[in-house]
């Protein structure tokens, strides 16, 4: 959910539930690469409470475009991340004659 202004999209506040600082922290990182990105935090209004805020500021871009773009990056990092794994995996498997080894996915 975003809660946000109508006359200036380049600062909102998105409202995600069921997640927690692990997902929070990494779009924050991403957001702070961004360089049309000024400011972006997260706060988590309760413990007990399943909801991560997360707060943009741009340059002049809309917030929720800036947020969409972090969020494809992350999953980007992600992509790689594990492509970096499985070939690590192979690598070893291979090298150490392990190829018999069975590492579902």
């Amino acid at each position: 959910m975003e809660h946000g202004s109508f006359e200036d999209q380049s600062k909102a506040t998105f409202s995600l539930t069921d997640e927690d600082h692990t997902l929070a922290n990494a779009v924050r990182f991403t957001l702070n690469q961004d360089p049309r990105v000024t400011f972006c935090g997260y706060s988590i209004p309760h413990p007990s409470d399943a909801r991560v805020n997360i707060r943009v500021q741009t340059t002049g871009d809309p917030a929720r475009e800036v947020l969409n773009d972090s969020c494809q990056d992350l999953m980007l990092i992600c992509e790689n991340v594990r492509d970096t794994f499985d070939k690590a995996i192979l690598k070893f498997k291979t090298e150490a004659g392990l190829s018999s080894m069975d590492i579902k996915k």
